[in-house]
């Protein structure tokens, strides 16, 4: 599943940074992971990695695999816009991660809807509710990525918010 920018952003777009962005879809059983193409046009699903101990290793691992330029994490507001237990987990994990793969910079992008337009892509794709169990949190990290793509080309500047490591936070 390869998402596309949308149209609408394709036609008077600005320019965006050069270089390969990762996503992450942070879940209680599974973590899903997307990479955007060098040109930081395209999002696509990577991998899943299952959730606890040593998933922080290997997305670091990936991030230096894929010579990411930042990592994006998806924060679960609520539709008011306000943080709950999720996001306030979201948030502890993205700078956890923030430590492991510095100085490439992390970066909280809203997740809204991520996890539904994932599983709507997919349904449309053919794949029933059982075969996407696996690789809805992957979709739904392209689905992030591509949406701080389309940001950041709408808008010439990066998508979300800078997450500083808890060493920093602590000073």
């Amino acid at each position: 599943m390869l998402l596309r920018p949308s149209q609408a952003t394709v036609q008077g777009s600005r320019p965006v940074r050069q270089g390969v962005r990762l996503a992450v879809d942070v879940g209680s059983v599974r973590v899903g992971v997307a990479r955007s193409d060098p040109g930081g046009i395209l999002a696509s699903p990577l991998t899943v990695l299952p959730s606890g101990a040593g998933d922080l290793d290997e997305l670091a691992k990936l991030a230096a695999r894929e010579d990411a330029i930042e990592v994006i994490v998806g924060l679960p507001t609520s539709l008011s816009g306000r943080d709950g237990t999720a996001a306030s987990g979201a948030r502890s994990f993205a700078a956890d991660l923030a430590g492991r793969v510095a100085p490439i910079p992390v970066r909280l992008v809203d997740e809204r809807f991520t996890t539904t337009q994932a599983h709507d892509a997919l349904r449309r794709a053919g794949r029933d509710s059982r075969a996407r169990r696996h690789v809805v949190d992957a979709a739904a990290a392209a689905v992030l990525l591509q949406s701080a793509l389309d940001a950041e080309r709408a808008t010439g500047n990066p998508p979300g918010q800078l997450v500083g490591t808890k060493r920093e936070a602590g000073r």
